[in-house]
């Protein structure tokens, strides 16, 4: 049962057959013992009506028998002429005195010794044949009144009413199944036309489903559609970029690669060669931070909408991130210093938060002149506030150029730099919630100045 509609129909036709199995034997059960009890009352009523025309029978013998023919032939014309139904039984009596001596009997009754021993309804059998019968006794006559029918005959004609009751229920059960078939087809018909929109869609049409008039039913499975539609389409987009960019900034270190690589087998002097080899190693470094700043921010960027905060101590996460990047001030012989509040909570993402850092330290690095100082500032502002600064001694910037530092590849004519670093912590920025803003020092230098929301630490 792979289709909606079958395992929709199937356990609902199920349940209508056993309902309709269950109501049926209890109609069935419940119709026949009520018509039982209808040929009971007509058989009562015969003697009834028998006692009546009895007691008319005063002029004497003779009177009585022809009474008794009458009433005999009356009760036995069953089926017959245009008025007869044919839920008719055919009667039989017989009428004796108090003292068990037989007045008359129909033709067709059967041959008791003597009166049966219990008054009114009772059951007997007589030559295989079963009988269902009243006893009346009259007290006024003096006599007592028998009426019965065979009880076959009588339980033909109620086999023949319950086929007649059953007959709407075998016809109905069919049709019915065929009308809650197309019924549900119906129902389904939206959810069809939804398979149908999607399956004649190829692998670059991701735009939402727009499907009106929409079932309510149908309307959370269109809405988280398009919100998967989107988020692929967000996941593609990411990677063409990716892509993109890695083929722009790759293609020209690779390129400035193969010629020193050229120049060094080709050089004349050992100091040639020694020269080319060192434009090697730093273009191989280039390369290298290029393809990590742009796996960071692929890393990044599709977090930007599910932060996972947590409360950080800050001056002690700026601590470790320093003493991670002491080798890289050693080597440029450029001293770190850290200054500011030792307590200091914030709310924030403590990866995202020290991957902005070391890119901020490192871009201070590379323009300060050897034997200067990068220095990195906590303080707690008092309106709950955090700020985070980092403050270079280099040559500062020109105003002009400084809303172009957040550009992706801008590296402002340095060519150590891949030009991604404070793209990449502007992108963290918006991902943990502050703020950043860059700025010359009146001293000289560039100062990164990142705020975050503060943390009471009694939390």
């Amino acid at each position: 049962m792979n289709s909606v509609r079958a395992r929709i129909l199937a356990p609902v036709l199920m349940l209508i057959l056993l309902g309709d199995a269950l109501i049926s034997w209890l109609v069935l059960g419940d119709s026949h013992h009520e018509i039982e009890e209808v040929y009971d009352a007509q058989l009562a009523q015969s003697a009834r009506l028998l006692q009546g025309v009895l007691r008319q029978g005063d002029a004497g013998e003779a009177d009585w028998n022809r009474l008794y023919q009458a009433f005999d032939q009356a009760m036995s014309r069953v089926g017959e002429g245009g008025v007869a139904h044919p839920y008719e039984t055919r009667l039989t009596f017989q009428v004796w005195r108090n003292d068990g001596q037989l007045l008359v009997r129909s033709a067709e009754a059967p041959v008791l010794a003597a009166p049966p021993a219990t008054f009114g309804f009772h059951d007997l059998m007589d030559n295989g044949n079963d009988w269902c019968a009243f006893l009346l006794a009259d007290p006024q006559q003096g006599l007592l009144i028998w009426v019965g029918e065979r009880d076959d005959i009588r339980q033909d004609l109620i086999q023949r009413i319950m086929r007649h009751t059953l007959w709407p229920t075998l016809i109905g059960v069919p049709l019915l199944t065929v009308l809650i078939w197309l019924v549900i087809g119906w129902g389904l018909k939206p959810l069809r036309v939804m398979a149908r929109k999607i399956r004649g869609r190829t692998a670059e049409t991701l735009q939402p489903l727009h499907l009106k008039p929409l079932p309510t039913d149908l309307e959370p499975m269109q809405t988280a559609l398009n919100r998967l539609l989107i988020q692929v389409d967000d996941v593609l987009e990411r990677e063409r970029r990716f892509i993109a960019d890695a083929a722009h900034e790759l293609r020209t270190p690779l390129a400035i690669l193969r010629i020193h690589a050229q120049n060094a087998q080709s050089a004349a002097t050992a100091e040639q060669r020694r020269e080319a080899l060192d434009f090697l190693v730093n273009g191989v470094d280039r390369a290298t931070r290029i393809g990590s700043q742009l796996l960071t921010m692929a890393r990044i960027e599709p977090q930007l909408n599910t932060p996972k905060r947590s409360r950080v101590q800050l001056t002690e996460l700026v601590r470790e991130e320093l003493a991670e990047l002491t080798p890289l001030a050693i080597e440029k012989g450029v001293e770190l210093v850290l200054e500011g509040d030792e307590e200091c909570w914030v709310e924030t993402e403590p990866a995202a938060l020290a991957i902005a850092l070391q890119n901020l330290v490192t871009n201070a690095l590379n323009f300060s002149s050897p034997g200067s100082e990068v220095t990195v500032v906590v303080r707690k502002d008092e309106g709950g506030m955090a700020c985070l600064r980092v403050e270079d001694t280099g040559p500062g910037i020109d105003e002009g150029e400084l809303a172009r530092l957040f550009e992706r590849f801008y590296s402002r004519g340095n060519a150590n730099g891949a030009g991604l670093g404070l793209a990449i912590v502007q992108m963290v920025t918006r991902k943990i919630g502050g703020t950043l803003q860059i700025y010359n020092l009146a001293r000289g230098g560039i100062c990164a100045e990142l705020i975050l929301s503060q943390t009471h630490s009694e939390l």
